[in-house]
């Protein structure tokens, strides 16, 4: 919208392009965004939480007897969070966001899509006795929605000269998928919905990870986007990408603003209702960036968190063993006797050294030319 009354105006007054020309910047745009996202989630938190309370309060359905007795004083603890960060987030992309952008579509389409699948698991698990709707019921909508915003995704790239190539990290190169970039970022986009769903399960946990990883690749969107950047640190040049910037800084700030209400002890959880989207959209920026093994680094926790459920799943079906005390690896820390604050900060300083690593590892390809580095003799006159 704003992009538009800038257009409007600039074309009424043909003398007011300088001045308004700055408004335009994205980074002045993100921030913007990411300002309505926060404001939007502490204004609209009381009310919502307040509706919430009375409606959809959140039953504790662990199937462990251990972290049913820790997690008792949830009991009843409103959910459906998730609706006023994705409200907040949405708001910040549509005042700020150039509607126009293919992958503002498609993030708009995406977090629609995962925001009505937890809305639906969340109901049909406050409403009986189920721990929600089936998991391949809940899979195969995820799918859809994220095969979807894939093939949208897929006919913008397919054009670009390194649009289908899969970057490896710490290496100049990459593989190009062809046909196969689909079901790669469908793949990418559902598992990282999945895990941050599954590290959901204490106070401002999810939310604080979010923060770092949604940050980190933010980041790496606008330098993808950039063409001295993407140049400099020798990623692909992806035109348009750096308008998710504005989607980035929504999204943080929504869930800084979730966060004010989720820190411990929580007066709302975010829900699958959250948990989805959210976790969906970080993996759209990795998908649009072509920087999906770096979001492995980057979203580090949420991998180990997903890992300990498979692992922990996988033992006991065909060992009879378990390997941790309970997963995801977070419960497994509370039942050693850890603090739930104590788990939760440790694990945003994880996150947050995560972030910084993944940042890093892009400086780490920087194919300098031959030209720009120090001679053998030069370096020799340093030392002296």
């Amino acid at each position: 919208m704003l992009l538009w009354l800038i257009d409007a105006l600039n074309s009424a007054f043909p003398a007011a392009a300088a001045a308004t020309a700055a408004l335009g910047k994205i980074t002045l745009r993100a921030a913007l965004a990411a300002m309505i996202g926060f404001v939007l989630a502490v204004a609209l938190g009381p009310r919502w939480i307040a509706w919430l309370k009375c409606r959809f309060r959140e039953p504790i359905k662990c199937d462990s007897p251990e972290i049913s007795r820790l997690h008792r004083n949830k009991q009843s603890t409103p959910t459906m969070g998730g609706l006023f960060i994705i409200a907040g987030l949405v708001a910040g992309v549509l005042f700020f966001g150039d509607l126009g952008n293919r992958y503002v579509q498609a993030a708009l389409l995406l977090a629609t899509g995962l925001t009505a699948i937890g809305a639906v698991d969340d109901l049909v698990k406050l409403r009986g006795s189920s721990n929600g709707i089936s998991a391949r019921c809940k899979l195969a909508g995820q799918v859809v929605v994220a095969t979807v915003v894939a093939v949208l995704i897929y006919q913008h790239h397919a054009a670009l000269p390194d649009g289908l190539q899969l970057r490896l990290p710490l290496l100049s190169g990459g593989i190009s998928l062809g046909a196969w970039f689909i079901p790669a970022a469908v793949i990418v986009i559902v598992g990282s919905s999945n895990a941050v769903n599954l590290t959901d399960g204490l106070d401002g946990l999810a939310g604080g990870c979010l923060i770092f990883a949604a940050g980190a690749m933010t980041v790496v969107c606008y330098a993808a986007g950039h063409a001295e950047l993407a140049q400099y640190l020798n990623i692909p040049r992806i035109p348009g990408a750096g308008e998710l910037t504005v989607l980035g800084g929504a999204m943080i700030g929504g869930v800084l603003g979730f966060l004010w209400f989720n820190c411990h002890p929580a007066q709302v959880f975010m829900g699958d209702t959250g948990a989805l989207p959210l976790g969906g959209l970080l993996g759209l920026l990795a998908v649009a960036s072509r920087q999906e093994l770096l979001l492995a680094v980057v979203g580090g926790v949420f991998v180990v968190e997903a890992l300990s459920v498979i692992v922990q799943v996988g033992s006991y079906r065909w060992r009879r063993r378990r390997v941790f005390l309970c997963a995801p690896l977070h419960h497994h820390f509370q039942l050693k006797g850890w603090a739930e604050n104590k788990i939760v900060v440790r694990f945003w300083i994880a996150a947050a050294l995560c972030a910084l690593l993944g940042v890093a590892g892009l400086k780490l390809t920087v194919n300098e030319p031959a030209s720009s580095r120090p001679t053998d003799a030069a370096t020799a006159s340093v030392l002296k």
